[in-house]
């Protein structure tokens, strides 16, 4: 709820605020050191039923269960990380040099790198939907384009396709790398098909197919985003090169920057080095014994083990790009600062947020036309969201919890916006108390936010025994504190958004 109400903007005693900083931040160093002494007394346990690796430093283990921290780390060793390298290369001779010819140049190499990785069969599966999605969209309809990309995105699980597509690869990582590239290539395709719908370029056909060209196999985005839509792609990269390119601000962004990735993927490794939640997470048993520290720790470790790692996941191709002069999607806000479902999907992922509102949420209706709307354009897009993520059953669990979660919250807030609510609130509250008792509620919307991402992380039962640990089993002696230091965590969010840096 990006709500810009007096209580959201109202101030607080800085001695409030230190004790909300004070807790919020000593309750995530001691859960996380609970946290850490469960996984270091259960280390032999947890190393013979799951193989934990051996550490980085000497003496440690290292929890490699989640797998697409694994996954791309493996890849960025094996060749990711050089043809990432060998893209900002090229970009920075071309604009230097022959600045007419970087897009061509890109293009070609992104095509290459490609190529390489995925092979000659995995780009041509790529190229076929490029060109079915292509012609169909010269129809201009949008309805036959959703239709047909629709029907693109769900060869990817036709399972006599699928097991097609894995004779072609030596191991199920590159399978793998085929399907995360068709998967994200799909909202590129979509995003094509509908902007020529609205307002095609002002191109030939073939000047279209090029930017098109140019928009699928632009390597720093190609294999896992983030997402930028293909009008924002092809105003942003036919503006002419600054001559800023040709100082050393490039060079001193790129420094930075680099510096910051490095930060976070070592918070990343640190974290699976002290704490083992993703093995943790993927035994019943030891979630039903964890003690109560632990188990809210384990909570925060996981999510904040994602939003660490899409720092890292997203940071590097957002540098590269914007040394392109290409403007991305701002990196993932910190998951402790959430404290809404809506706020979480605008700007966890930014870019995806913008996708779904562009080319659902929006021709659909949106706010509009109604509430009726808005749930029906709601649905519909967490509903993509679930089938574009595989659509198993904890992801239609996961969807459903947002889409309410979403409702109750925009209910809410026209609730308190209205007349007679909003008299009765001014009458009877100031200002401060007004936000403070918005910092409870949107603590019970944290609670669920974080159960709905755990079902996302974990699956159906790491959500389900939560549940019943927290809510049912301790709803006097674990849910109150629980509410408390969220209700902390709530405060430092609304400070932020009232006060960002």
């Amino acid at each position: 709820m990006r709500s810009k109400s007096k209580a959201q903007l109202a101030p607080l005693p800085w001695t409030e605020i230190l004790v909300y900083w004070v807790l919020s931040f000593g309750s995530h160093l001691y859960s996380f050191y609970q946290l850490h002494k469960f996984s270091k007394e259960h280390e032999a346990g947890l190393q013979r039923e799951f193989q934990l690796e051996k550490g980085l430093l000497t003496g440690f283990k290292r929890d490699p269960s989640d797998f697409e921290w694994s996954f791309w780390t493996e890849w960025a060793k094996r060749s990711l990380l050089w043809t990432l390298i060998g893209h900002g290369l090229i970009s920075r001779f071309t604009s230097i040099f022959y600045p007419k010819f970087r897009v061509p140049a890109l293009t070609i190499y992104g095509l290459s790198a490609a190529i390489t990785v995925l092979g000659i069969k995995g780009v041509s599966v790529l190229l076929v939907q490029l060109g079915v999605s292509f012609s169909v969209a010269q129809l201009r309809k949008p309805a036959l384009s959703w239709s047909c990309n629709l029907l693109l995105l769900s060869t990817l699980h036709i399972p006599p396709l699928q097991e097609i597509q894995r004779g072609w690869y030596k191991t199920e990582e590159e399978y793998y790398l085929l399907l995360f590239s068709v998967a994200v290539c799909g909202l590129r395709f979509i995003s094509f098909s509908l902007d020529h719908c609205w307002s095609p370029l002002d191109h030939g056909g073939v000047m279209q197919l090029f930017w098109l060209f140019s928009y699928t196999f632009y390597h720093p985005f190609f294999y896992n985003g983030p997402i930028i839509t293909f009008n924002d792609y092809t105003e942003q990269m036919r503006r002419p090169a600054e001559e800023s390119d040709r100082d050393d601000s490039a060079l001193r962004y790129l420094v930075l920057r680099s510096g910051r990735i490095i930060l976070w993927w070592c918070i990343a490794e640190y974290m699976i080095h002290m704490m083992y939640m993703h093995t943790i997470q993927s035994n019943e048993t030891y979630l039903e014994i964890l003690p109560p520290w632990a188990l809210g720790g384990l909570a925060l470790a996981l999510v904040q083990f994602f939003y660490v790692k899409y720092l890292v996941l997203f940071g590097l191709p957002s540098m590269l790009a914007m040394l392109d002069k290409l403007v991305p999607p701002k990196l993932p806000r910190c998951v402790s600062i959430m404290y809404s479902f809506t706020g979480m999907w605008r700007f966890f992922d930014e870019g995806l947020y913008r996708w779904l509102i562009r080319y659902i949420y929006v021709p659909l209706g949106g706010s509009r036309h109604g509430h009726l709307y808005t749930m029906f354009s709601t649905g519909l897009a967490f509903g993509f969201v679930c089938l574009w993520h595989g659509g198993h059953d904890y992801l239609q669990y996961w969807a459903l919890m947002n889409w309410a979660g979403v409702l109750i919250e925009n209910g809410l807030k026209s609730l308190l916006a209205s007349s007679f609510i909003h008299s009765i609130v001014e009458q009877h509250l100031s200002a401060a108390m007004e936000r403070r008792c918005i910092a409870l509620l949107s603590a019970f919307s944290t609670a669920m936010l974080i159960l709905s991402n755990l079902v996302f992380l974990g699956g159906i039962h790491v959500g389900r025994i939560f549940w019943k640990r927290v809510f049912i089993q301790g709803w006097s002696s674990i849910a109150p504190p629980m509410l408390a230091f969220l209700y902390c965590f709530a405060q430092i969010g609304l400070e932020w958004t009232s006060h960002p840096p």
